[in-house]
């Protein structure tokens, strides 16, 4: 495991983003520093929450090897309105996301779409770690007896997230596993892919409508390590503007360009 690395404070956030310093070319490459927002270093393990508007931009940079970042997406004006994965896979003819695909809510529209990609594959099928499986595979460390290092598991942490903006568990969604790759046999078994993700590697996803995104660095439930050390995801925002007419993930299908005109229809 690399050395933690500081967060920026929040009176400098911009500036003062050493912790960058490792990764500058990935990290960010491309990045005009006054459209840069804040950054973030999520542990391995964590969770955290934003309400992010319209046209703003998050690139997913793995800090080590093996990475995993569970993604839920909620319509910020109503959160009823959702990421809907079986529509989103159907509609873009696709079992994973990668640059182009488009993650639609439940009412036909564009709410975030994977601008740009580094793997090439990210899981939305192998849903959560929930507390039992966690356990069962690590046993339990307790807040206690680990001197505040109690392992969480991704439903848990994603269930504390989504509870800040007044959802509850029933609300809780099928997720995006950031760097996380899963791939279905002819018999319809699930494989988990080991070393999917290099330090290094990242994904960017543009807000297409307002948003509630909550994210949790827990493991994968397919992962087979035999111990629970999931790795670090540092997270930078920038404002990048909504999707342009002729941008990449409006224009890979059909389906895509009525999603994103459907966002469109709703922001005039």
């Amino acid at each position: 495991m690399s050395p933690v690395l500081p967060n920026p404070p929040a009176s400098a956030p911009v500036d003062a983003i050493a912790h960058w310093l490792r990764y500058p070319s990935v990290a960010l490459a491309g990045l005009p520093p006054e459209a840069i927002l804040w950054s973030e270093t999520l542990p391995g393990g964590a969770h955290w929450s934003w309400r992010l508007r319209r046209g703003t931009a998050l690139r997913f940079v793995a800090l080590d090897a093996g990475v995993n970042a569970s993604v839920v997406l909620y319509a910020a004006h109503h959160p009823l309105e959702r990421y809907n994965m079986p529509d989103s896979l159907k509609a873009q003819h696709t079992a994973h996301y990668t640059r182009g695909h488009v993650l639609m809510s439940d009412m036909g529209r564009a709410l975030a779409s994977v601008t740009q990609d580094s793997l090439g594959w990210h899981d939305p099928l192998g849903a959560l770690l929930d507390t039992p499986r966690m356990e069962a595979r690590y046993g339990a460390h307790r807040f206690e007896q680990a001197r505040n290092g109690m392992d969480r598991s991704g439903k848990d942490g994603l269930l504390i997230e989504i509870g800040k903006h007044g959802l509850s568990r029933r609300d809780l969604i099928a997720p995006v596993n950031l760097f996380s790759k899963v791939s279905v046999d002819a018999e319809g078994r699930f494989h988990f892919a080991r070393g999917h993700s290099q330090v290094g590697d990242f994904v960017e996803l543009r807000c297409d409508m307002d948003l509630i995104l909550a994210v949790s660095t827990a493991p994968h439930p397919l992962d087979p390590a035999e111990a629970y050390a999931p790795g670090k995801v540092g997270v930078v925002a920038w404002r990048s503007g909504p999707a342009a007419a002729d941008d990449v993930c409006r224009t890979f299908r059909p389906e895509n360009a009525r999603a994103h005109h459907n966002t469109d229809q709703f922001y005039l």
